[in-house]
């Protein structure tokens, strides 16, 4: 708080949920701060559905404060939280701010079938970008017919992107990272696109309502199926 010269935060994440730490503690922890006047509200981040009712009940039943808002990877290309993760956010009434809406730059336009792949991350996460990887292909056949959809409704691909991800409508926003102030005025001509029903009924088309075409990539694997 002294280095952002706040006298408090405004909203407060966590960044995933700790298996190995009990709901009530961390509420305790997050309560406390509340009650000091350092954070006025808290969220969490990545949740699995069912997480997210646990800690709903473990607030109830230990008079804590309720997490008041969740921060899922969302985009085009990984609709998986349509299924569970935001009914649930609408159930609670809780703010969804979505994470990778451009789907790590799949959806940003600079990768494309006969270019070769150049982003940030791929520098660090080649795999993912892999095309021998069936579902790093799988990616960009899906970004080729995305990328048409946007050109007949005259967009630009990031700006079907983030409208689709802020016209759900348990959607509070879309968190953005520009590298660069070419990537954020592209990004920002975004903010006032509204996307018909036509457009996103094509966009269903494409990309399944409800389904990850990476799942692996999403970082809420449950623990009991990541050991081994």
């Amino acid at each position: 708080m002294r280095r952002l010269a706040v006298d408090h935060v405004d909203l407060y994440q966590i960044h995933r949920w700790d298996p190995a730490t009990s709901d009530e503690e961390t509420l305790s922890a997050l309560t406390d701060l509340q009650r000091a006047g350092k954070i006025r509200s808290f969220g969490s981040s990545t949740f699995p559905a069912y997480r997210i009712v646990q800690a709903r009940w473990a607030a109830c039943r230990h008079h804590l404060g309720c997490y008041v808002s969740e921060q899922p990877g969302y985009s085009i290309l990984q609709r998986g939280i349509e299924a569970h993760v935001l009914p649930v956010a609408q159930e609670y009434g809780l703010g969804v701010l979505a994470w990778s809406p451009l789907a790590s730059g799949w959806l940003s336009g600079a990768i494309r079938a006969g270019r070769s792949i150049d982003t940030h991350r791929a520098g660090f996460l080649a795999h993912r970008y892999d095309l021998s990887v069936p579902g790093n292909q799988a990616k960009l056949d899906a970004v080729e017919r995305l990328a048409r959809v946007a050109d007949d409704a005259g967009l630009t691909l990031i700006q079907l992107a983030l409208g689709f991800v802020t016209a759900h409508p348990t959607v509070t926003s879309a968190i953005i990272g520009p590298q660069t102030l070419e990537h954020l005025r592209s990004q920002l001509a975004a903010s006032d696109i509204v996307l018909s029903a036509d457009i996103l009924d094509a966009i269903d088309e494409i990309a399944t309502p409800g389904v990850d075409l990476a799942p692996e990539e999403k970082f809420d694997t449950p623990p009991a199926l990541r050991r081994r």
